[in-house]
């Protein structure tokens, strides 16, 4: 840190003291970072560091966490555009999700040790209510782009730092899906650093909007008085229909999306079967029906029974369109993620396995290089042994990716019992001791 940035510090640091240690709520320090000390000290946020953030997820929850998070299909795009930067400058990148939970953290070896000590890691919670002033936690709690430097962090622990910070929304409805961030040494607190991350959230939104896009190609026969579903890839189903787009909620998603895959009305005792393990009381679901009718309007949901009064065509029905004509690249190209990932509906459980296998037998039996490395590239097919065993039988032989695929594949079956044949490949690509 050059001097003048050694002056910004201390009295960044100096501004910080007078503020955890008087009654003086005006620290003299830009807007946005005094109004985020005024909300940590009103949650009780410790400013000493003394506590470190929480651990949120342990490593089994984290990667089943990872798996069905909509940000996992644009994580290729955030290391394209930052993770050798943040590697090669000895910084950092990280992606959280909506709440500020860490999903990845990744760069440079000596920069991630140093924030592992503040526990800066995949699991942790960087909300402002857990972290406080930071760049990731402030820029979910204020919806937009933030760098915070040095001692504008609200936790003396992480003041060493500076970090820059841009949420990223989901192209369709505009809600938050999570947050991508910048840390590491003085210069991430220059505007490059934060119009690098403003321009990586850009370019994953529209690669959102284009995967999202081109769902919508697969039914170029949709009418205006047709009702749109798309469920695949989302915690929460969007329905389109006339110029109306509407956001459902998780629970509302699971009701539409069985109505619309039953296709025909349902008793209240039926839907409660679709929907839990568990009894639903009559009285329970009666109210979220009213309420669904309430939002989505008399004319398109019927009761007694429960049914869709339009037709609904389905982002499922369109996968396995695609699948039953042999069209397997177009449906892995239109294949944003598992069924509303999160449920645990029967139904939606049931449908959501049977089309990932569906998907999944189709790509493996086309022995095609090509779709067996996007299928294993994908968060949904990185520990498919299957897979990535047929994509070392595809390769030619000799093939470094070969040897990789191989290598793979016998990391996840280490003693080859559920494929056999990958012993086989072991032998034929240990190289030569002779």
């Amino acid at each position: 840190m050059d001097a003048s940035g050694a002056d910004v510090a201390s009295v960044l640091r100096a501004a910080h003291e007078r503020f955890v240690t008087s009654a003086d709520r005006e620290p003299g320090v830009r807007g946005l970072v005094a109004d985020s000390w005024r909300r940590c000290a009103a949650r009780g946020v410790r400013p000493d560091g003394g506590v470190p953030p929480p651990l949120r997820w342990a490593s089994a929850e984290l990667n089943a966490h990872r798996r069905t998070h909509p940000l996992a299909a644009v994580l290729p795009v955030f290391r394209d555009l930052l993770g050798t930067g943040a590697a090669d400058d000895g910084h950092v990148f990280a992606i959280g999700d909506v709440d500020g939970t860490l999903l990845w953290v990744e760069g440079d070896t000596g920069a991630m040790g140093r924030a592992e000590q503040m526990r800066f890691v995949a699991g942790a919670g960087w909300g402002e209510r857990h972290a406080g002033t930071n760049a990731p936690g402030t820029a979910l709690e204020l919806g937009r782009p933030v760098q915070i430097v040095t001692g504008e962090h609200y936790s003396a622990a992480v003041q060493d730092w500076s970090c820059a910070a841009a949420p990223v929304r989901d192209p369709a409805t505009g809600r938050v899906l999570g947050v991508v961030d910048l840390s590491g040494g003085a210069t991430i607190a220059t505007p490059p650093a934060l119009a690098a991350v403003r321009g990586a959230a850009l370019a994953a939104e529209a690669h959102l909007a284009r995967t999202s896009a081109s769902v919508r190609l697969l039914a170029p026969d949709f009418s205006p008085g047709e009702v749109r579903l798309s469920a695949l890839g989302r915690d929460c189903a969007v329905l389109e229909y006339g110029d109306r787009v509407l956001q459902l909620s998780p629970r509302h998603s699971e009701i539409v999306l069985a109505l619309a895959l039953v296709g025909r009305g349902m008793t209240g005792d039926q839907l409660a079967v679709d929907l839990s393990e568990r009894e639903i009381p009559a009285s329970t679901l009666r109210a979220e029906m009213t309420r669904l009718r309430a939002a989505l309007g008399p004319e398109l949901l019927g009761s007694r029974p429960y049914a869709l009064l339009r037709p609904v065509r389905t982002d499922v029905d369109d996968m396995a369109r695609l699948l039953a004509e042999g069209r397997v690249r177009e449906a892995l190209d239109r294949y944003p993620g598992p069924l509303l990932p999160r449920s645990e509906a029967p139904l939606v459980v049931e449908q959501r396995r049977c089309l990932e296998q569906q998907l999944r037998g189709a790509v493996l039996a086309t022995a095609d290089a090509g779709l067996l490395r996007r299928w294993v590239g994908a968060t949904w097919g990185a520990e498919d042994t299957a897979a990535w065993a047929a994509l070392a039988h595809t390769l030619p032989g000799g093939s470094p990716q070969r040897a990789a695929a191989a290598a793979r594949a016998r990391a996840l079956d280490p003693g080859g019992h559920a494929f056999p044949q990958l012993r086989t490949h072991a032998a034929v690509l240990q190289p030569s001791r002779s």
